[in-house]
């Protein structure tokens, strides 16, 4: 089951505000579910046991998609399977957004990861997710799907802003003879 951040939390708040700046003046996109599902994604994955959340059936983390797939695919219960292709969608929308500099590890020659194409998984398991789904998240999540590109190319916008933030309060700390 994914965990979700209260609306008042502050890093929330920073996040929401970000990607909506972000997805509506750079991308022209106005949809405050998809938006508000992507800010969430990133205030959920600050903590980094989020992100390597899902487990096999002895409790080892699970940290290839291929592993995260094959949990999805040989679960038992829709709700499990529909949590676990969920996560890989988000699991590989964070990665290819926010940091695809990570993705040459992550699919390094000896991984089992090596042949996967994370925007196409991510793609497919975010359908798949939605297929699973009878409530109104599902209809995020086959947005999510169509879109995984634009979404992935704004996330890259969102972490461009919040580092350009962190450089601004740097050189404002150093200008004022804080940090030596």
């Amino acid at each position: 089951m994914t965990r979700e951040i209260s609306e008042s939390h502050p890093l929330l708040r920073l996040f929401r505000g970000m990607t909506e700046s972000t997805f509506m003046t750079e991308l022209g996109i106005g949809d405050p579910r998809l938006v508000g599902y992507v800010a969430n994604l990133l205030a959920r994955f600050v903590p980094s046991q989020t992100i390597w959340r899902i487990r096999d059936d002895q409790g080892r983390r699970l940290t290839e998609v291929t592993a995260m797939v094959a949990e999805a695919e040989s679960a038992s219960n829709t709700a499990h399977r529909r949590d676990c292709h969920r996560h890989v969608g988000d699991f590989t929308l964070f990665w290819t957004g926010v940091y695809p500099e990570a993705l040459s590890g992550f699919q390094a020659a000896d991984s089992p990861d090596h042949l996967i194409n994370y925007q196409v998984q991510g793609k497919k398991s975010y359908y798949v997710a939605s297929t699973l789904d009878d409530d109104d998240q599902a209809l995020v999540l086959r947005r999510l799907s169509d879109q995984f590109e634009l979404c992935a190319f704004g996330l890259s916008r969102v972490r461009r802003e919040w580092e350009k933030i962190a450089n601004d309060s740097m050189g404002d700390s150093m200008h004022r003879g804080i940090v030596a």
